[in-house]
């Protein structure tokens, strides 16, 4: 068998993740490779942690870059806060905060769950009478952008409840850094974890974390060692450290790195209020023209994310035929809904790069054709314009 070089289609990602990598960034992930020691690419990290606490709104020490995926960055901050025989406050409204549910029962904690319906903000009332119930809890935990469904949660508003309950905050910010309204120090906010897929504009594969002094602390404090050897922040930290020798604790992906690098200097230049903004000002355009089509949005206006955006899929319409011929005419990726929105929703991104004006047109353009009189035709167009020129 000849095995050919791997060249990949040109798509418009507007799904949940990954989004459209800039160019910039492509062109930053071919640069020469040096070695992850090497004095050059140290100074560099020195950077990409400066250019995080900014992304991030944090003066934490320890903010870093994670050398795996989202994923990891969330069991970064579960296996180095809980300890077997802990108790954490989980709160669910999608699929994600089930994922955290699991990091903290494989660690021999207890998950207390707070539960609400898909599609729906976390309630603070059930929140705080959980915190109640439980004043032995060492952890609130929650999802700000729940990516499965599209809406945001209070992230503030939680953080002042885990500190009034003497809790550490664990919070998701996977689909939001970049994209929405976060401010850790502002916020109280002790841990947090996202990833560079998404409204970043980079590549998948690098996890950005910040954890609080309090947080710190709590790791330093642990009677017994973190169950990951990757991941223990404890070992991490020599490599991460600020003025010291630099241990060798794993090869950083050093090209990755350059990668998240050029995104937080083109993140920088755009000015981070200006990039949230630019996100909102593009999920009004979509609506409107999705909105024209007469598809109806999951998620109330007030909750609603505008980098992820969940419409119900209209009668008649069949869910993976529909996104096959997005896919393969048009070269368009939207996203599938998950868990209990499965086959009810798709998952329309707005993330990072992906969030342009001709993005919005391709993207109702493509659905209008292939819907066809499943939706009204020939309005949604005009209704973007009409938002995107207000």
């Amino acid at each position: 068998m000849s095995i050919t070089p791997f060249l990949p289609p040109v798509r418009t990602l507007m799904g949940p993740g990954p989004s459209d990598v800039h160019p910039r960034i492509l062109e930053a992930l071919s640069r020469p490779t040096i070695g992850h020691l090497d004095p050059q690419f140290v100074q560099m990290m020195e950077e990409v942690k400066a250019m995080l606490q900014y992304a991030f709104q944090t003066k934490n020490e320890l903010t870093i870059a994670v050398s795996a995926p989202g994923s990891a960055g969330m069991e970064t901050c579960f296996v180095n806060l809980l300890e077997a025989g802990d108790k954490a406050i989980v709160c669910q409204n999608g699929v994600f905060g089930g994922r955290m549910k699991e990091n903290v029962e494989r660690i021999g904690a207890t998950a207390i769950m707070v539960e609400d319906e898909w599609g729906k903000t976390i309630d603070l009332n059930k929140v705080e009478e959980a915190l109640k119930a439980n004043p032995d809890a060492k952890v609130l935990a929650f999802v700000h952008a729940e990516t499965s469904t599209g809406a945001s949660s209070d992230a503030k508003a939680l953080c002042e409840l885990a500190r009034k309950y003497d809790c550490l905050s664990i919070v998701d910010a996977v689909t939001s850094l970049g994209g929405s309204e976060l401010r850790v120090d502002d916020w109280g906010i002790d841990t947090i974890y996202s990833g560079t897929q998404k409204c970043l504009s980079c590549t998948p594969g690098i996890s950005p974390v910040s954890f609080s002094d309090k947080a710190v602390a709590a790791v330093k404090a642990r009677k017994t060692p973190v169950q990951s050897w990757f991941l223990d922040l404890n070992l991490v930290m020599g490599y991460w450290g600020k003025n010291a020798k630099r241990a060798y604790h794993h090869t950083a992906p050093v090209n990755a790195m350059y990668a998240l690098h050029e995104s937080l200097v083109m993140l920088q230049n755009e000015g981070l209020e200006n990039a949230w903004q630019r996100h909102y000002k593009n999920h009004l355009a979509l609506r409107a023209g999705l909105e024209a089509m007469g598809l109806e949005f999951v998620v109330d206006e007030a909750n609603r994310l505008p980098q992820l955006n969940s419409v119900t899929i209209p009668e008649g319409a069949d869910d993976a035929d529909v996104r096959s011929r997005l896919l393969n005419e048009f070269n368009l990726e939207i996203g599938a809904g998950l868990g209990a929105l499965a086959g009810k929703v798709w998952r329309i991104g707005l993330m990072g790069h992906s969030s342009r004006a001709e993005n919005i047109m391709l993207c109702l353009a493509a659905l209008e054709a292939v819907l066809g009189n499943k939706v009204k035709t020939g309005v949604a167009l005009a209704a973007a314009q009409k938002q995107l020129s207000a």
